[in-house]
Parts: C-alpha cells; sequence; structure tokens
C-alpha cells in the first residue's frame, strides 16, 4: 500500500487521511502491489469570500472539488487559499482566495454585496446587499458552488445569503424591517464532515441569517457591530454585516480559510 508524508495525519476505517490546512507538499513515497491500492481521493476547498457591510450580504463559499486517481512515488504541491476579507462602512467583501492540489483547482469565495452593492462572482457567489434596490447575488462556478441570494424589493431590508457547495444563498423578498436570510449550506465529504457553506446575510433590524453547514458565518443583527466570520479551514463565507445603526461600526465577517484532504486506504 501506499507510503507518504505531508500535512496532519491520521487513520479512520482503514483510511489514512492528510489534511493541509496551510500551503505544503504532499510526498508518495512508495506504492504497493495490492490491486487498487495506489488510488488517493482528494477534496480541495478554496477559501471563503467576506460579508458585505451595513445589511450586507453574505460570502458566498470556496469552491468546493473532489477527484480521485492512481498514484506513482511523486510530489504534489498544495496550495491553501485564505479567506476573504470583510466589509466595513458600506463596501463588499473581497473574494477568497483559490486552493489548489493533485490537478485541481479551486476558485475563493465571492464577497457579500455592501450597501448598494451586488454580490461578486466567485467558486459560491456573494448574495447582494438589503438594498435600496433589486440587486443580484454573484454567480457560482459551475462544479465547484452556487449562487448567491438576489435582493428582490425597491427598499432596505436584510441582506440575502452567499451560496454554497451544495445550495444556493436565500433571496431576500423582505421590505423594511426584516431578517438576513440564511447562506446556503455546504456538501459532505468522505470523511463525514461538511465544508463549504454560504454565510448568512446581515440584518435590517431583526436576526442576520443563518450560516450554511458547512462553515459559513451568520449574518450580524442590528445590535452586533461585527459579523461572525467563516469558519477557518472549512472554505465558509462570512456572515454580512448589519444595519446602518449610528456609531459607524458596521463591518461584515471575514471568510474561511480553505483546506485540502487526500485519502487511500491502508486495510
Amino acid at each position: 500500500y501506499i507510503s507518504a508524508s505531508g500535512g496532519s495525519t491520521s487513520t479512520s476505517g482503514g483510511y489514512k487521511y492528510h489534511v493541509f490546512t496551510s500551503s505544503g507538499t504532499f510526498t508518495v513515497n512508495t506504492i504497493g502491489n495490492a490491486a487498487g491500492s495506489n488510488t488517493l481521493q482528494y477534496l480541495v476547498v478554496a477559501g471563503g469570500g467576506g460579508g458585505g457591510s451595513a445589511h450586507g450580504g453574505g460570502g458566498g463559499a470556496g469552491g468546493y472539488r473532489t477527484g480521485s486517481a492512481s498514484s506513482s512515488a511523486q510530489n504534489y504541491s498544495i496550495t491553501i487559499g485564505g479567506g476573504g476579507s470583510e466589509g466595513s462602512s458600506n463596501s463588499s467583501g473581497s473574494n477568497g482566495s483559490n486552493s489548489s492540489g493533485f490537478g485541481l483547482t479551486s476558485t475563493g469565495g465571492g464577497g457579500g454585496g455592501g450597501e448598494g452593492y451586488n454580490g461578486k462572482a466567485g467558486g459560491s457567489g456573494g448574495g447582494a446587499s438589503g438594498g435600496p434596490d433589486n440587486k443580484s447575488g454573484g454567480s457560482g462556478t459551475s462544479g465547484q458552488g452556487n449562487n448567491g441570494g438576489n435582493r428582490q424589493n425597491s427598499y432596505y431590508s436584510g441582506g440575502a445569503g452567499g451560496g454554497g457547495a451544495s445550495q444556493a444563498g436565500t433571496t431576500q423578498t423582505g421590505y423594511g424591517s426584516s431578517n438576513g436570510t440564511a447562506g446556503g449550506n455546504g456538501s459532505q465529504w468522505l470523511n463525514g464532515t461538511y465544508y463549504a457553506g454560504g454565510g448568512g446575510g446581515g440584518a435590517w433590524d431583526y436576526s442576520g441569517g443563518s450560516g450554511g453547514s458547512g462553515g459559513g458565518g451568520a449574518g450580524a443583527s442590528g445590535s452586533q457591530p461585527y459579523a461572525p466570520t467563516g469558519s477557518a479551514n472549512t472554505g465558509g463565507g462570512g456572515g454580512g454585516g448589519r444595519s446602518l445603526g449610528y456609531d459607524g461600526t458596521r463591518y461584515g465577517g471575514a471568510g474561511g480559510s480553505g483546506i485540502v484532504i487526500v485519502r487511500y486506504a491502508i486495510s
């Protein structure tokens, strides 16, 4: 069977796992002779997008890609993308950075829209801001994620959720004082863990939208100056920031960093 090194290692259910939370090298040293013993299975998740400010849209999840391939003794370069920065004042969140490994590149999540802005395109798209007019969620990348939620009324409201690996962000149809909408859920990998959830939209006056399963940060409520961040090493999008308020502190949440995992049979 395979003998390899790199990342943080563990064993479970007849498999050995190598987890990369920072950039590095996965090295296959030797290959055994048993049929099928040289097969690698892997997950590549990019950094999530940052949430927008001022009833901002939730950040889109980092791109989620999986694959498997037969390996020979060689080195594989692994790159882990960072999460996008949060929006402040009325600005949109920044996109996350790409992750790569095993011939796959996953696209960083789109930033959530700040007041008056659309969500940004990415692995999954960022959610639209909560006003003042109709706004569009960012588009997701085919095979990696889903679109951010849209904003469908002509007045202020809570922000829309960012897209996740398995589900689009929830569109905002509220008017005036309303909650932010939920981020899209992520996807479950072979280790049983969910990754790449979208961030929830920030509130106008009430509650922020929930973050999607897989590390998405919840949107800020009307009383929170800072929205929750996306969880580290999940590719989750950051939560959208709260409404304008009176003290000028209304920040979205930063996106969560990405991750790369590889496993192979040991028994």
